[in-house]
């Protein structure tokens, strides 16, 4: 799921019961780092949904701010909300010019929703997106299946395993759980 974003890494898993989001915290232009400690995941809807992003940031706000709309629309219902939010986003022609890719978590159900019209939901539990995506998601599931760390612990170890092995991932972490 590492499309064409750079920059960032997104972790969301769910495991033993609990959910957990994380994203590292660098910002970067062209080569150069221009911050470290970004906030990239965060609550949304009374703070029952999580969501992080990939991508050009001004898009990726404009996004989360269209899915707390199409929630708020639909009674929390991220399953609907983040169909419709697809839906618009592979239809109307402002949208479709954003450059961003989210997930958004749940206490039931993670999901990547994409500009592609993507509403994706992991079997395992596991998704990851960004530069460091699949060398997050693949520690994560190591971890998930090889130790007795739980979510949170999990996802900081994955990200701090996505830092170490891509250029655009820090180690400042942000990380949600519900």
């Amino acid at each position: 799921m590492n499309d064409s974003f750079h920059g960032t890494t997104i972790l969301a898993i769910r495991h033993k019961g609990k959910l957990a989001v994380a994203g590292d915290g660098q910002v970067t232009l062209g080569g150069t780092v221009v911050k470290h400690k970004a906030k990239k995941v965060r609550r949304i809807y009374n703070d029952k949904i999580i969501v992080g992003f990939a991508g050009a940031t001004a898009d990726a706000m404009n996004l989360s701010e269209r899915l707390e709309t199409k929630l708020e629309r639909y009674n929390g219902n991220l399953t609907r909300s983040a169909v419709e939010l697809a839906k618009d986003w592979r239809t109307d022609r402002y949208l479709r010019r954003l450059e961003a890719m989210m997930i958004a978590a749940d206490g039931e159900r993670i999901f990547l929703i994409s500009g592609n019209g993507d509403v994706i939901e992991p079997d395992e539990g596991v998704i990851a997106i960004g530069s460091g995506g699949v060398a997050a998601q693949s520690a994560a599931m190591a971890l998930i299946h090889h130790s007795e760390l739980d979510a949170k612990a999990i996802v900081q170890e994955a990200m701090t395993i996505a830092a170490e092995l891509c250029i655009y991932t820090n180690h400042t972490v942000t990380i949600e759980e519900l």
